[in-house]
Parts: structure tokens; sequence; C-alpha cells
């Protein structure tokens, strides 16, 4: 009898240890998606400018049609992104295409000068910031969630529940590169 109430206690121990264990991983799960959501509110906005920006640079830069359809072409992609990491493959294309964008930018003083696009490149800028904020908000929160999938013994709950190691929001090849590139200064 003494045996059977041992067993049956130690059942009992192991089963709420599982349940905590589920809890924890759902609980970063849905945080690294809210974390998201803060996300996707940054995005829309930035989505919404970026048509206002091609138009105000096509009057001035009409023969940079190539730059500007892939501005348009990668807004589209992230637009029509569906999951989570979708949007990240998504967005760090549109984040390339807005960099091609600014080189574009260079070459025309007058745009430079006009207070539309001083305006509304102002507006990116900030977007821009909000989501660089945002991100690294995620990323912890991705981290932490990566962190507890993978440590033992969470990772033989997490695998009897399909949780997995899920993807950081980074920079992407291309503004990598842009970065380890020392900066031009020239007077």
């Amino acid at each position: 009898m003494i045996a059977l109430l041992i067993s049956l206690g130690i059942l009992v121990i192991l089963i709420l240890w599982a349940i905590s264990k589920y809890n924890l991983l759902v609980k970063l799960r849905n945080n690294r998606e809210n974390a998201f959501a803060d996300i996707d509110v940054q995005l829309k906005q930035r989505h919404d400018l970026i048509p206002q920006l091609v138009a105000t640079v096509k009057g001035y830069a009409g023969h940079e049609k190539e730059t500007l359809e892939m501005v348009v072409s990668a807004r589209a992609g992230a637009i029509n992104a569906k999951s989570i990491d979708e949007k990240i493959v998504a967005e760090n294309a549109l984040s390339s295409a807005l960099a091609g964008l600014k080189v574009t930018v260079e070459a025309y003083p007058d745009l430079k000068a006009n207070r539309n696009f001083l305006q509304l490149q102002e507006e990116v800028s900030d977007i821009e910031n909000k989501l660089s904020a945002v991100r690294r908000y995620f990323n912890s929160a991705t981290k932490e969630l990566n962190t507890a999938v993978e440590v033992f013994p969470n990772n033989i709950i997490a695998g009897m529940f399909g949780f997995k190691k899920e993807m950081m929001f980074d920079l992407g090849t291309t503004e990598r590169k842009t970065l380890e590139k020392a900066p031009e200064i020239s007077f």
C-alpha cells in the first residue's frame, strides 16, 4: 500500500512538473507572438508610407524605374507574407530595396531638398527607429523561447508538444554587408 502511494505521489509530481514546463513554453511562445504584433504595427505604417515615397521619387527620378519597381515589389511581398518567418524574410528584402532607393536619392539634389520628400524621409526614419526597438524586444522574446525549448529537461516537453527553435528577426545579409563596410567620409 505504501509503495502504491509513493508511486502515485511521484506520478503526480511528474505530471505537475510537465504541466508547469508546458505552461512556461506556451507563455514564452505567446510572448514572442505578442512581440511580433508590435512589429506588425510598425510594418503597417512603413508599408503605408512607401507608396508616397515612391511617388515622390518617381517625379524626380523617372528613369530609375528598376529601383522603384524593386521597392514596390518588395513591399507587395512583405504585405502578402503570412507566417512570422515569411514576414521576416520579406521585410529583410524590403529593407534591402529601401537601401537601394536611398542610394538613388543621393543622385538627385533637388529631390533631397523637396519638402514633401524630406517629411516622408523623416517619417520613414522614425518608423525605422521604432522598428529597431521592437525588433530588439522580439529577438529577446525569441531568444528566451529558444533557450527554454533547447535546455534539458524542457526539451523533452518541447519535443512532445511540437515546440521548436524559432527564427530571429536579424538584419539580413544585405544590411549586414552594409554595416560591415567602413563608412566613407569626404570633405
